[in-house]
C-alpha cells in the first residue's frame, strides 16, 4: 500500500515538473511559417500528417535517398519465408552521416520542438524491411508507442506503398484522446494485453472501421506521427516493405530505457563503409 501511494506521488511530482517545463518553454519555440505550423496543428487534431520529400524540401534529401538505397540493397537475405511470424529486419543507421544529418535539419527540428513543446532529442534512424505475414502480430497489432509522454515518428516509404504492401494505418486522435470514452476503452483493451496491442476485431469493438484511416503512397511518401498518442499499426502485408524510421523525444524523454535501441547494438548494423558523423 504504501509502495502504491509512494509511486502516485512520484508520478504526480513527475507530471507537475513536465508541465512546468511546458509553460516555461512557450516563450522559446522557434517561429514558423504558415506550411510547418500547419504541419504541428495537424498533429495535434489527427495524429498524422502526410507529405513527400519533395514537397518537404530538406536540403539533405538526394544524399539520404543515395545512402537509403545503398544500404538496403546490401542488406542480407532472411531466411524466414517457412516462419509463422516472420519479424521485421532492421539495421540501426543512425551513426550514418546522411542519415543523421537529414534527420537533423534545422528546420525539421524547429517543427518537431514547436509539436513537442520542449527541446528536442533525435533519438535515431532505423532502416527497416517488414516482411508479408498472414496474422497479427508485433507492430502488426494496433498499439501506442511508450517512449514519451508525446514523441515524432518520421517514416519515409523507400518503395511504392498500396494495400498489399501493408501501408501505415492510424485511428485519428480527435476520435480517441481524453475525454472522449474511446480513449479509456481502448487504453483499458492495451493494459489488458498487457500493452502488446490489439488486433482488428478487438479494436473494430470500439471503433468503426470507417474511421480508420490507411496510408498508401509512392516512394519517398513522408508520414510524421505522434505513435505515442496515435493508435496505430502496419496492415497485414503480401509483399515486403522497406522504409525509414526516425525517431524524436523531448530532451530529455519520460523513458530513456526505451530510447537506447535507436542508437546501441539492439539491432544490426550495417557492414559497409560506415562513415561515422
Amino acid at each position: 500500500m504504501l509502495e502504491t501511494i509512494q509511486n502516485q506521488i512520484s508520478t504526480l511530482s513527475s507530471e507537475l515538473v513536465y508541465r512546468l517545463k511546458l509553460w516555461q518553454h512557450q516563450y522559446n519555440l522557434p517561429a514558423l511559417d504558415a506550411g510547418d505550423r500547419l504541419i504541428v496543428n495537424t498533429l495535434k487534431t489527427e495524429g498524422v500528417y502526410i507529405t513527400n520529400l519533395e514537397e518537404l524540401g530538406l536540403t539533405s534529401t538526394t544524399e539520404l535517398l543515395t545512402s537509403a538505397h545503398s544500404q538496403l540493397a546490401q542488406t542480407s537475405t532472411v531466411s524466414n519465408q517457412n516462419t509463422s511470424r516472420r519479424l521485421p529486419q532492421i539495421y540501426t543507421v543512425t551513426d550514418l552521416a546522411a542519415f543523421s544529418n537529414w534527420g537533423q535539419e534545422t528546420r525539421l527540428l524547429q517543427i518537431i520542438e514547436n509539436y513537442l513543446g520542449l527541446p528536442v532529442a533525435f533519438q535515431g534512424v532505423h532502416l527497416r524491411k517488414d516482411f508479408p505475414n498472414q496474422h497479427q502480430f508485433g507492430t502488426l497489432l494496433w498499439h501506442k508507442d511508450s517512449e514519451d509522454r508525446k514523441m515524432v515518428k518520421i517514416i519515409i516509404y523507400l518503395n511504392d506503398v498500396d494495400e498489399k504492401h501493408g501501408a501505415f494505418e492510424y485511428v485519428p486522435v480527435h476520435l480517441t484522446s481524453f475525454p472522449h470514452r474511446n480513449a479509456y476503452r481502448i487504453n483499458h483493451k492495451l493494459k489488458q494485453s498487457g500493452y502488446l496491442g490489439l488486433t482488428d476485431e478487438q479494436l473494430e469493438a470500439i471503433i468503426s472501421k470507417s474511421a480508420w484511416k490507411s496510408c498508401p503512397g509512392a516512394a519517398g511518401t513522408v508520414i510524421i506521427t505522434d505513435p505515442r498518442t496515435a493508435i496505430h499499426h502496419g496492415t497485414i502485408r503480401t509483399q515486403e516493405r522497406p522504409a525509414l524510421f526516425f525517431v524524436y523525444t523531448a530532451n530529455p524523454p519520460k523513458r530513456p530505457e526505451l530510447c537506447t535501441q535507436y542508437w546501441d547494438q539492439t539491432y544490426a548494423r550495417p557492414e559497409i563503409n560506415q562513415v561515422p558523423v
